[in-house]
């Protein structure tokens, strides 16, 4: 029951409801709006995306590009002329289609952005109800594809992880293992986008379904187990991953500017 329907209308905002319902969606309106905007910005930079072992998860894999990083070399010259270059503009399309289309993210999006419900019984600004069986949200559908990419770049951001713990010395040229506060920073980064990915629903089902007696199967049993426990904080998850490739991206990029100095722990 929505609060139009407890009001006998349906007017945007109408609710029997008296406490702050309002906060919650205008959180995520906040905080969603501030990192679109960040990542957006962050990917047409095309510079201070790399500083030494360190590269930025908004970059990697950096299938092409001018840093030591890149996989297949420079700008390739394909790229269209009109369009800006960006190694990002690769790569970031995956990771932001597995939260656009993320279970969890659609429910807080649909009450922020178009109000679909603003929020529990509180009266929606329309008066028919828009589903997923049509385009544009449709595609809400293919968030199981998106994770199948999704485990692949956590693969990859481990392995930068990996990378970030071999630092070249500048007088000698040799590589020594290290641990500096960036790999620590790349390093929660992958903790926590491992486990928001790994307590994905789908990810659940994968490892779970179509299969009558889960106990008959004690690998995928383990696994159900271990997905489900993730996916009781699944929203905590959500946030703080987000927060953490952010601030991952901000790190490297202050670092790279010079604004921040690494701090080498041995």
């Amino acid at each position: 029951m929505d609060g139009a329907n407890v009001l006998g209308e349906r007017n945007f905002g109408r609710t029997a409801r008296r406490d702050a319902w309002w906060v919650q969606p205008l959180a995520v309106f906040g905080v969603l709006s501030a990192f679109v905007v960040y990542a957006t910005w962050a990917a047409l930079q095309t510079s201070y995306y790399t500083f030494g072992p360190y590269l930025s998860p908004f970059y990697s894999p950096e299938l092409f590009g001018d840093s030591a990083h890149a996989w297949f070399g420079p700008k390739p010259g394909w790229w269209p002329g009109w369009l800006p270059w960006s190694p990002a503009l690769l790569i970031l399309w995956a990771p932001g289609g597995f939260r656009l289309t993320c279970y969890y993210y659609r429910g807080a999006y649909y009450k922020a952005f178009w109000a679909d419900p603003p929020s529990c019984a509180v009266g929606e600004p329309r008066r028919s109800y828009w589903g997923e069986a049509s385009l544009p949200l449709v595609i809400q559908n293919a968030h199981r594809y998106f994770l199948y990419l999704a485990l692949l770049f956590l693969c990859v951001l481990s392995y930068d992880v990996w990378k970030a713990l071999w630092f070249v010395d500048p007088a000698s040229g040799e590589t020594h293992f290290g641990i500096g506060v960036g790999t620590l920073v790349l390093a929660t980064n992958v903790m926590l986008l491992g486990s928001y990915t790994l307590g994905c629903h789908s990810l659940r089902h994968l490892v779970g379904g179509r299969i009558d007696r889960l106990s008959q199967a004690p690998a995928r049993l383990r696994a159900y187990r271990c997905a489900s426990c993730l996916n009781r904080r699944h929203m905590s998850w959500a946030w703080a991953s987000l927060v953490a490739v952010a601030f991952a991206d901000l790190y490297v990029r202050l670092c790279a500017m010079g604004i921040w100095s690494d701090w080498r722990l041995f």
